[in-house]
Protein backbone atom coordinates (compact mmCIF):
# COMPACT_ATOMS: atom_id res chain seq x y z
CA UNK A 1 0.00 0.00 0.00
CA UNK A 2 1.39 3.59 -1.13
CA UNK A 3 1.26 5.62 2.08
CA UNK A 4 2.72 8.78 0.50
CA UNK A 5 -0.95 10.15 -0.58
CA UNK A 6 -1.76 9.06 3.42
CA UNK A 7 0.75 11.18 4.81
CA UNK A 8 0.36 14.19 2.87
CA UNK A 9 -3.26 14.15 3.32
CA UNK A 10 -2.47 14.36 7.25
CA UNK A 11 -0.21 17.61 6.84
CA UNK A 12 -3.45 19.14 4.98
CA UNK A 13 -5.66 17.76 8.00
CA UNK A 14 -3.30 19.40 10.46
CA UNK A 15 -3.00 22.31 8.31
CA UNK A 16 -6.70 22.87 7.88
CA UNK A 17 -7.36 22.36 11.75
CA UNK A 18 -5.00 24.76 12.68
CA UNK A 19 -6.41 27.61 10.81
CA UNK A 20 -10.18 26.69 11.96
CA UNK A 21 -8.92 26.40 15.47
CA UNK A 22 -7.24 29.76 15.62
CA UNK A 23 -9.24 31.17 13.02
CA UNK A 24 -12.99 30.38 14.55
CA UNK A 25 -11.31 30.37 17.51
CA UNK A 26 -10.02 33.84 17.98
CA UNK A 27 -13.21 35.25 16.74
CA UNK A 28 -15.31 32.89 19.73
CA UNK A 29 -12.10 34.42 22.00
CA UNK A 30 -13.10 37.86 21.05
CA UNK A 31 -17.11 37.64 21.38
CA UNK A 32 -16.14 35.97 24.92
CA UNK A 33 -13.63 38.56 26.06
CA UNK A 34 -15.37 41.41 24.68
CA UNK A 35 -18.85 40.59 24.40
CA UNK A 36 -20.11 42.60 27.83
CA UNK A 37 -18.13 45.46 26.07
CA UNK A 38 -19.48 46.14 22.86
CA UNK A 39 -22.97 47.34 24.43
CA UNK A 40 -22.37 50.92 23.55
CA UNK A 41 -21.61 52.90 20.17
CA UNK A 42 -17.92 54.29 22.08
CA UNK A 43 -17.15 50.19 23.07
CA UNK A 44 -17.92 49.23 19.48
CA UNK A 45 -15.54 52.15 18.19
CA UNK A 46 -12.36 51.17 20.31
CA UNK A 47 -12.98 47.63 20.39
CA UNK A 48 -14.28 46.88 17.05
CA UNK A 49 -10.69 47.66 15.29
CA UNK A 50 -8.67 46.03 17.95
CA UNK A 51 -10.74 42.51 17.46
CA UNK A 52 -10.46 43.09 13.88
CA UNK A 53 -6.83 42.89 13.68
CA UNK A 54 -6.50 40.00 16.38
CA UNK A 55 -8.91 37.56 14.26
CA UNK A 56 -6.51 38.76 10.71
CA UNK A 57 -3.11 37.94 12.67
CA UNK A 58 -4.79 34.89 14.29
CA UNK A 59 -6.04 33.73 10.56
CA UNK A 60 -2.46 35.31 9.17
CA UNK A 61 -0.22 33.62 11.45
CA UNK A 62 -1.77 30.43 11.65
CA UNK A 63 -1.26 29.22 7.91
CA UNK A 64 1.83 31.05 7.58
CA UNK A 65 3.30 28.90 10.70
CA UNK A 66 1.69 26.13 8.92
CA UNK A 67 2.82 26.44 5.55
CA UNK A 68 6.45 26.80 6.66
CA UNK A 69 6.22 24.09 8.72
CA UNK A 70 4.59 21.38 6.58
CA UNK A 71 4.46 22.97 3.06
CA UNK A 72 7.55 20.34 1.78
CA UNK A 73 5.30 17.78 2.77
CA UNK A 74 1.83 18.73 0.68
CA UNK A 75 2.55 22.09 -0.65
CA UNK A 76 0.70 23.80 2.18
CA UNK A 77 -3.00 24.00 0.59
CA UNK A 78 -5.16 23.74 3.75
CA UNK A 79 -8.03 24.97 1.36
CA UNK A 80 -10.15 23.04 -1.55
CA UNK A 81 -10.41 26.94 -2.93
CA UNK A 82 -5.76 26.23 -3.32
CA UNK A 83 -6.41 22.56 -4.48
CA UNK A 84 -8.61 22.95 -7.22
CA UNK A 85 -6.44 25.76 -8.62
CA UNK A 86 -3.91 22.70 -8.40
CA UNK A 87 -6.12 20.70 -10.12
CA UNK A 88 -7.31 22.38 -13.04
CA UNK A 89 -3.37 23.56 -13.73
CA UNK A 90 -2.69 20.17 -13.91
CA UNK A 91 0.06 20.84 -10.88
CA UNK A 92 -1.65 17.95 -8.45
CA UNK A 93 -3.08 14.23 -9.22
CA UNK A 94 -7.15 14.20 -9.12
CA UNK A 95 -6.23 11.03 -6.62
CA UNK A 96 -4.58 12.99 -4.31
CA UNK A 97 -6.60 16.19 -4.58
CA UNK A 98 -9.81 14.23 -3.40
CA UNK A 99 -7.53 13.21 -0.60
CA UNK A 100 -6.54 16.36 0.52
CA UNK A 101 -10.02 17.72 0.17
CA UNK A 102 -11.60 15.04 2.63
CA UNK A 103 -8.60 15.71 5.02
CA UNK A 104 -9.27 19.46 5.09
CA UNK A 105 -12.94 19.28 5.39
CA UNK A 106 -12.54 16.79 7.94
CA UNK A 107 -9.51 19.00 10.12
CA UNK A 108 -11.76 21.56 9.75
CA UNK A 109 -15.07 19.60 11.21
CA UNK A 110 -12.57 18.33 14.57
CA UNK A 111 -11.53 21.89 14.87
CA UNK A 112 -15.06 23.26 15.26
CA UNK A 113 -15.99 20.32 17.09
CA UNK A 114 -13.24 21.14 20.08
CA UNK A 115 -14.31 24.86 19.32
CA UNK A 116 -17.96 23.59 20.26
CA UNK A 117 -16.91 21.90 23.14
CA UNK A 118 -14.79 24.83 25.05
CA UNK A 119 -17.34 27.58 24.67
CA UNK A 120 -20.13 28.39 26.27
CA UNK A 121 -23.14 28.15 24.80
CA UNK A 122 -24.29 31.83 24.89
CA UNK A 123 -20.68 32.62 22.95
CA UNK A 124 -21.23 29.79 20.25
CA UNK A 125 -24.95 31.43 19.71
CA UNK A 126 -23.56 34.70 19.20
CA UNK A 127 -21.10 33.72 16.60
CA UNK A 128 -22.57 30.78 14.89
CA UNK A 129 -19.04 29.34 16.18
CA UNK A 130 -17.18 31.33 14.33
CA UNK A 131 -18.87 30.69 11.19
CA UNK A 132 -18.43 33.54 8.30
CA UNK A 133 -21.61 35.66 7.94
CA UNK A 134 -22.76 38.87 5.51
CA UNK A 135 -22.33 41.56 7.51
CA UNK A 136 -25.96 44.08 7.20
CA UNK A 137 -26.47 45.82 3.66
CA UNK A 138 -24.44 43.42 2.19
CA UNK A 139 -26.25 41.50 -0.24
CA UNK A 140 -25.35 37.66 -1.17
CA UNK A 141 -23.94 38.54 -4.45
CA UNK A 142 -21.98 41.27 -3.32
CA UNK A 143 -20.58 38.77 -0.78
CA UNK A 144 -19.99 36.45 -3.93
CA UNK A 145 -17.77 39.02 -5.62
CA UNK A 146 -15.60 39.93 -2.41
CA UNK A 147 -14.89 36.44 -1.52
CA UNK A 148 -14.34 35.95 -5.09
CA UNK A 149 -11.81 38.49 -5.17
CA UNK A 150 -10.12 37.92 -1.95
CA UNK A 151 -9.58 34.24 -2.84
CA UNK A 152 -8.16 35.34 -5.96
CA UNK A 153 -5.46 37.49 -4.08
CA UNK A 154 -4.60 34.81 -1.93
CA UNK A 155 -4.35 32.10 -4.70
CA UNK A 156 -2.01 34.66 -6.88
CA UNK A 157 0.29 35.12 -4.11
CA UNK A 158 0.49 31.33 -3.55
CA UNK A 159 1.43 30.81 -7.63
CA UNK A 160 3.67 33.58 -7.40
CA UNK A 161 5.58 32.42 -3.69
CA UNK A 162 4.98 28.60 -3.63
CA UNK A 163 4.33 27.42 -7.73
CA UNK A 164 6.86 29.61 -9.71
CA UNK A 165 10.11 28.33 -9.30
CA UNK A 166 11.24 31.49 -10.04
CA UNK A 167 9.35 33.01 -7.40
CA UNK A 168 11.47 35.59 -5.34
CA UNK A 169 10.47 34.35 -2.10
CA UNK A 170 9.73 31.10 -2.59
CA UNK A 171 12.35 30.19 0.65
CA UNK A 172 9.80 32.31 2.66
CA UNK A 173 6.34 31.60 0.93
CA UNK A 174 4.66 30.94 4.03
CA UNK A 175 5.06 34.49 5.51
CA UNK A 176 4.00 35.82 2.04
CA UNK A 177 0.87 33.76 2.10
CA UNK A 178 0.02 34.64 5.77
CA UNK A 179 0.55 38.33 5.28
CA UNK A 180 -1.72 37.76 2.52
CA UNK A 181 -4.72 36.32 4.72
CA UNK A 182 -4.42 38.68 7.34
CA UNK A 183 -4.61 41.65 4.19
CA UNK A 184 -7.97 40.10 3.35
CA UNK A 185 -9.11 39.92 6.87
CA UNK A 186 -8.42 43.28 6.92
CA UNK A 187 -10.39 44.43 4.31
CA UNK A 188 -12.84 41.94 3.89
CA UNK A 189 -13.77 40.65 7.39
CA UNK A 190 -16.22 43.48 8.41
CA UNK A 191 -18.36 42.60 5.26
CA UNK A 192 -18.23 38.44 4.73
CA UNK A 193 -15.99 37.02 7.46
CA UNK A 194 -13.33 36.77 4.73
CA UNK A 195 -13.47 32.73 4.72
CA UNK A 196 -11.63 32.63 1.48
CA UNK A 197 -12.06 28.68 1.92
CA UNK A 198 -14.75 26.06 1.62
CA UNK A 199 -12.70 24.36 4.80
CA UNK A 200 -13.00 27.58 6.94
CA UNK A 201 -16.64 27.93 6.39
CA UNK A 202 -17.70 24.40 6.90
CA UNK A 203 -16.31 22.81 9.94
CA UNK A 204 -18.22 25.64 12.09
CA UNK A 205 -21.62 25.45 9.75
CA UNK A 206 -21.61 21.83 10.25
CA UNK A 207 -21.43 22.25 14.15
CA UNK A 208 -23.53 25.34 14.73
CA UNK A 209 -25.86 23.73 12.17
CA UNK A 210 -25.55 27.32 10.26
CA UNK A 211 -26.06 27.54 7.13
CA UNK A 212 -27.47 30.60 5.52
CA UNK A 213 -26.53 31.84 2.75
CA UNK A 214 -23.72 29.22 2.93
CA UNK A 215 -23.20 28.81 -0.73
CA UNK A 216 -21.35 32.40 -1.08
CA UNK A 217 -18.13 30.94 0.98
CA UNK A 218 -18.21 27.77 -1.50
CA UNK A 219 -18.64 29.53 -4.90
CA UNK A 220 -16.55 32.97 -4.30
CA UNK A 221 -13.35 30.93 -2.86
CA UNK A 222 -13.54 27.99 -5.58
CA UNK A 223 -14.24 30.79 -8.82
CA UNK A 224 -11.80 33.26 -7.75
CA UNK A 225 -8.87 31.18 -7.13
CA UNK A 226 -9.88 28.65 -9.79
CA UNK A 227 -9.53 32.02 -11.71
CA UNK A 228 -6.15 32.95 -10.27
CA UNK A 229 -4.37 29.56 -10.71
CA UNK A 230 -5.51 29.33 -14.22
CA UNK A 231 -4.76 33.37 -15.40
CA UNK A 232 -1.07 33.10 -13.46
CA UNK A 233 -0.11 29.68 -14.78
CA UNK A 234 -1.38 30.60 -18.26
CA UNK A 235 0.81 33.97 -18.16
CA UNK A 236 3.94 33.15 -16.40
CA UNK A 237 4.08 29.21 -15.84
CA UNK A 238 3.11 27.85 -19.08
CA UNK A 239 4.59 30.28 -21.32
CA UNK A 240 7.93 29.38 -23.67
CA UNK A 241 9.65 32.34 -23.15
CA UNK A 242 10.00 32.84 -19.00
CA UNK A 243 10.72 36.64 -17.76
CA UNK A 244 14.11 37.24 -16.76
CA UNK A 245 14.87 37.65 -13.06
CA UNK A 246 14.84 41.32 -12.11
CA UNK A 247 17.95 42.17 -10.16
CA UNK A 248 21.00 44.15 -9.10
CA UNK A 249 24.30 43.86 -10.37
CA UNK A 250 25.20 42.26 -7.49
CA UNK A 251 22.65 39.58 -8.24
CA UNK A 252 24.44 38.71 -11.57
CA UNK A 253 20.85 39.83 -13.27
CA UNK A 254 21.31 42.89 -15.52
CA UNK A 255 18.66 45.12 -14.10
CA UNK A 256 16.47 46.82 -16.50
CA UNK A 257 15.93 50.38 -16.54
CA UNK A 258 12.24 51.76 -15.68
CA UNK A 259 10.41 50.71 -18.92
CA UNK A 260 12.43 48.09 -20.11
CA UNK A 261 10.41 45.31 -18.11
CA UNK A 262 7.40 45.95 -19.88
CA UNK A 263 8.42 46.38 -23.45
CA UNK A 264 10.44 43.20 -23.18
Amino acid sequence: MDHDPLRRGFAEFVGAFTLIFAGAGSVLTMAKTLGPALTSAPAIDVYGGLTLVAIALANGLAIAVMVSAVGHISGGHFNPAVTLGFLVTRRIAPSLALVYWSMQFAGAAAAAGLLRWFYPDATRRLTHLGAPGLSSGVSVWQGLVIEMVLTFFLVWVIFATAADPGGTFKSIAGLAIGLTITMDVLVGGPMTGAAMNPARAFGPELLARHWTDAWVWYVGPFVGGTLAAVVYDTLYLRTRRPLSPVGTPETGVIEPRPGDAALS
